[in-house]
């Protein structure tokens, strides 16, 4: 195994890289940003890994969501995804659930870590509600058009720093999706191999109209 990540292993060391095996996430959607969090973090040693989307494979998904091919149109996203992981990595499990958020939170399964790759405001409030209740911190990332926003959410509240809405989004590319994706699996692996991760800090990247790309960084407020 050591072998397999010793680029890894010669970064944070074996022991760390063993404890990472015990490790469970959930990525909470299977296509933009599920896709690249699945790339990132899928051969990274990570123990147990769900992949949530009841969604299938549309012909416009292929150019922005890296692990599909346009013969995978009507598939399910989770369940390519899954097969993806462990066909990469065989020191992971990757199990893949074809249903909403909500329905998966109602299985109970235990995890380490929540990954929102979801599209949409309402989604992210039930993923917020389901946190606080379990007591668990989840990595909030949105990306659209040229911007997107990243935070490791412990003790803050999503639904008390944004208004819960339902948003038709504009168009994207597939850059900023895996730009977005790979802040989110930074932050995640940091936090799982027992590094320093800033929680509650809203990372806000876009190009302003010179084509520059800013970072900007918020607090959210902590209830």
């Amino acid at each position: 195994m050591m072998q397999y990540f010793h680029r890894q292993v010669q970064l944070w060391g074996e022991e760390t890289q063993i404890k990472l095996q015990n490790k469970k996430i959930a990525i909470i959607g299977s296509g933009g940003l599920g896709s690249s969090l699945a790339y990132a973090l899928g051969a990274s040693g990570i123990g147990e890994i769900h992949m949530i989307d009841f969604d299938e494979v549309s012909l416009h998904n292929v150019h922005r969501q890296i692990a599909f091919k346009v013969e995978d149109e009507g598939k399910n996203k989770a369940e390519i995804n899954a097969k993806i992981i462990e066909d990469r990595c065989p020191y992971v499990k990757a199990y893949s659930h074809n249903c909403d958020f909500n329905t998966w939170a109602a299985k109970n399964i235990e995890i380490d870590l929540i990954i929102d790759a979801t599209d949409n405001l309402p989604t992210r409030g039930d993923i917020n509600t389901y946190a606080k209740k379990k007591n668990l911190p989840w990595v909030y990332g949105s990306v659209e058009a040229f911007h997107g926003q990243v935070c490791f959410i412990q003790n803050a509240s999503f639904s008390d720093a944004f208004k819960i809405i339902n948003k038709t989004p504009a168009g994207i590319a597939a850059p900023i999706v895996m730009h977005i994706a790979s802040l989110q699996a930074n932050l995640a692996l940091r936090y799982l191999a027992g590094l320093s991760v800033k929680k509650d800090m809203l990372y806000y990247l876009f190009f302003n109209d010179e084509g520059e790309l800013i970072t900007q960084k918020f607090g959210l407020p902590v209830t």
